[in-house]
């Protein structure tokens, strides 16, 4: 979700591994390898982003507008691309706590992920849950 380009995408995953494998010696054993892991990844992933709000996007013309070779979109293809379009007008915090709990990962460890509560993530969700359904229409 923080990567529209399938290029882009794989960079970014090769990012995410070598952070994760730089990173390895610090881990500490005070939380799950898993939320460590997610923790690593998110951050390579947020700040691959901020540096790539600040380039000037481009966007092929072929693939967005004139997607000529597809007749039929399937219902569920295109439901999963509008919520791909909503999830990424959320902000840094909010997308990754949405996609964390589309992984099925247990709110503690997302609250323990962001630095959170238990308590304020299911606020937050609940509030992120309604602001993609206003998004979706």
């Amino acid at each position: 979700m923080y990567e529209n380009d399938h290029d882009a995408r794989n960079d970014l995953f090769q990012e995410i591994v070598l952070q994760l494998w730089r990173s390895f010696p610090t881990f500490r054993g005070e939380a799950k390898i898993t939320t460590w892991m997610y923790r690593i990844a998110l951050n390579t992933a947020i700040s691959g982003l901020r540096k790539h709000t600040r380039n000037v996007k481009t966007e092929d013309l072929r693939e967005v507008h004139f997607n000529i070779s597809e007749h039929h979109v399937d219902e569920r293809e295109d439901d999963f691309q509008r919520l791909q379009w909503a999830i990424r007008q959320l902000t840094e915090v909010e997308r990754a706590m949405i996609m964390m709990a589309l992984e099925e990962i247990p709110y503690d460890e997302i609250a323990e992920t962001i630095g959170i509560t238990q308590n304020n993530v299911r606020v937050r969700m609940n509030r992120i849950r309604e602001k993609l359904r206003k998004l979706m229409g």
